[in-house]
């Protein structure tokens, strides 16, 4: 059971979190280009977007089985692993109350400025929120290498690697 667990926990990392990193990484170059071609890219950020968003909720499965997998061995109380959870946590939280929102806002301003609705700026603002959308992304991507970087080398693994 716990090699099951292990597979699926892996498979669901490498689906769901690799997915999220290449599109959020990508999606600051498209806003930009999105405000600033009258909305020529807002397709291709609207897609980034929604792939983070779809991929952030069937990543719940991500934890939820490494939670499952260390339960089975038996290191839940182990320090790696609730690292790895505190990380966990934070880059979920990076992701749903940061990067996910500053994408929409970001689409909602190049969709207004496509449709007329609102006047085009200078791009300041738009290199601002993009600028800070890439660095959270950043952050969120470092997170995750922690994590698989914990997982690999855990303290007291048995691999001997």
């Amino acid at each position: 059971m716990t090699k099951l667990l292990l597979s699926i926990h892996v498979l669901a990392s490498i689906l769901v979190v690799g997915p999220i990193a290449v599109a959020a990484s990508m999606f600051p170059r498209y806003a930009r280009l999105a405000a600033g071609e009258e909305g020529r890219f807002v397709g291709a950020t609207a897609l980034l977007h929604r792939i983070c968003s779809g991929y952030a909720v069937v990543g719940v499965a991500v934890p939820v089985f490494g939670i499952a997998t260390g339960a089975q061995l038996g290191v839940l109380t182990d320090a790696w692993l609730i690292t790895s959870i505190v990380l966990t946590t934070i880059a979920a939280a990076l992701l749903a109350l940061a990067i996910l929102p500053g994408q929409q806002g970001m689409i909602e301003a190049a969709t207004a400025t496509a449709d007329g609705t609102r006047a085009a700026g200078d791009g300041a603002d738009t290199k601002r929120a993009a600028a800070r959308l890439a660095g959270l992304t950043g952050v969120f991507n470092l997170l995750w290498a922690i994590v698989v970087v914990l997982m690999i080398v855990r303290p007291g693994s048995t691999t001997s690697a």
